[in-house]
């Protein structure tokens, strides 16, 4: 029975991103000398991800001062959604995970921003919406003066996966 509640589990899952009109991106090797996905003892460490679409990203600048928050909340998507597509890269399913352990959002921010919770409120919900109690995880958010390529958000993410 336990098999069969996992294949449920599993066929919900990926529903459930059908559901949500999601689809994940291509993942991409990186671009410079670390990987994007360590797994050790049943934790996946997941670089860093920018936001690009199609090589690049959307909105370039700082949020509050060239980029509004929804833009960033935008981005923020976007980098969840490459992050997985680097882990189901890396373990050959995301019906594996066990729990979103962490995020920690890095929002390039403008001169007195202070809301970079909120930018990171749009990762935290689309986690929780594509993998419910499952998704719900601790999270720093930092407001940082510069980030590379002049991106406004970049994440990375702690997962448990099953083995």
């Amino acid at each position: 029975m336990q098999s069969r509640g996992f294949i449920l589990e599993v066929a919900m899952i990926k529903e459930r991103l059908l559901e949500l009109g999601l689809e994940l991106p291509q993942a991409v090797p990186s671009l410079y000398q670390y990987v994007p996905v360590v797994v050790h003892q049943g934790i996946a460490y997941i670089s860093g991800q920018v936001p690009r679409v199609d090589g690049n990203i959307p909105y370039v600048g700082k949020v509050g001062q060239d980029v509004t928050i929804e833009q960033a909340q935008e981005l923020a998507r976007i980098c969840v959604l490459r992050g997985l597509s680097c882990l189901e890269a890396e373990i050959g399913s995301l019906d594996r995970v066990e729990r979103v352990l962490k995020i920690t959002g890095y929002v390039q921010s403008g001169a007195g921003f202070s809301q970079q919770p909120q930018v990171m409120d749009a990762a935290s919900e689309l986690l929780m919406q594509i993998f419910g109690e499952k998704g719900r995880h601790a999270r720093t958010a930092v407001g940082v003066a510069e980030l590379p390529v002049n991106t406004p958000v970049e994440i990375d993410f702690m997962i448990a996966v099953k083995s």
